[in-house]
């Protein structure tokens, strides 16, 4: 029995997330071996480990074969989104708009949040870390922009406060920062078309929110929110032991 894969699976379950740069994470990252170990007892229960290389965590989730086993027929479990409503999943997926999408960018052209103009394109150095090219957004010009479509105020603070819970985000006063599931419990190739020629193209069309209050966005803003909250049933976030994998691959 390798015991060291025992240890790294019983603490995901633990805890939920891991840092990439975790001991345990970086040999089963590069470590063909104890990866195919992990990924075999993972697979006796039903799950799989989930990473890619532009979020600074990874995590469990289950396997697709198992997931009608334990949420039954797709119209049945595809409201049990870690119990958010509707405009919980529109909030969600407008905050991975605004935070994933432009540190995703940042980080295929290579680019830190305090970059040096000489290294912009230098494709030699590694894809930039999560923590050094994601930025957070405004809670206020949020509220301004969403809020009329998203519930209001206390309906989004009742979601933003569950989506901290759940790992999604972290909040530090005015400012909505990723937290460790946001870039890895989302389908980016479904979303990523969707929303920037579909339900939000308007937003980014303009200026994203930034991490400062500002005046409300033009009545577009809002019209895509709206858009985004109703096909919300239909892009799930995935999770871990408890929730549906819906990420590429």
């Amino acid at each position: 029995m390798n015991d060291d894969a025992q240890i790294l699976i019983a603490r995901l379950l633990t805890h939920q997330t891991l840092r990439r740069d975790d001991k345990m994470v970086k040999r089963a990252l590069s470590d063909d071996t104890f990866r195919a170990d992990v990924d075999k007892r993972l697979l006796e229960t039903g799950l799989k480990l989930l990473d890619n290389v532009y979020a600074d965590h990874v995590t469990l989730a289950l396997h697709r074969n198992v997931e009608p086993k334990i949420f039954g027929a797709k119209d049945i479990w595809q409201n049990n989104n870690f119990g958010l409503t509707r405009d919980g999943v529109a909030l969600l997926v407008v905050l991975w708009a605004q935070i994933i999408l432009p540190k995703r960018e940042r980080q295929e052209t290579h680019q830190s949040i305090d970059v040096d103009q000489s290294d912009m394109f230098d494709k030699d150095n590694p894809i930039p870390r999560a923590e050094d090219t994601s930025i957070g957004i405004s809670y206020s010009a949020l509220l301004a922009d969403f809020g009329d479509k998203l519930g209001k105020k206390t309906r989004m603070d009742m979601n933003l406060g569950l989506l901290s819970k759940l790992g999604f985000i972290e909040r530090r006063g005015d400012v909505i920062l990723e937290g460790p599931l946001l870039d890895l419990l989302m389908d980016t190739d479904v979303l990523k078309e969707r929303i920037i020629n579909g339900a939000l193209a308007d937003v980014f069309k303009r200026a994203p929110l930034a991490a400062a209050p500002r005046r409300p966005a033009s009545e577009a803003a809002n019209d895509a929110a709206a858009a985004v909250a109703e096909p919300a049933a239909d892009v799930p976030a995935t999770g871990t032991a408890a929730a549906p994998d819906t990420t590429e691959g």
